[in-house]
């Protein structure tokens, strides 16, 4: 698996399988929330290289807080809230396939090596 390149249309057809049968994702919710401390970490770790939470980040909260009216309040965070999501999906989506190709590799190593 660690070689493995994937087309557009294997991974629409991996993203359409997964939305189709809820249940699918249960065995993945329990190791995704055993492993939640360490790939928080990774995931604060990974947006902090990429520059997502400094000065920007900080000049958009801003931004956001201020506006003189509470619509435009409202909509500000509303945006930033949907990006930073997005963004924070986007990361954690990357740390999933490689943590996906660690355990292949892991669990298909002769012991010992």
């Amino acid at each position: 698996m660690a070689d493995d390149r994937y087309t557009a249309e294997q991974v629409d057809a991996a993203v359409a399988a997964l939305g189709s049968d809820p249940e699918r994702l249960g065995h993945a919710q329990e190791v995704v929330t055993h492993a939640a401390p360490g790939l928080q970490r990774i995931l604060n770790e990974a947006l902090d290289e990429g520059g997502w939470f400094g000065s920007a980040h900080e000049d958009q909260v801003a931004k956001a807080a201020g506006g003189e009216e509470l619509d435009d309040r409202v909509r500000a965070v509303r945006t930033l809230v949907a990006e930073e999501t997005r963004i924070g999906m986007l990361v954690g989506v990357a740390v999933g396939f490689e943590l996906a190709r660690e355990l292949a590799r892991s669990t298909h190593e002769p012991e010992g090596d």
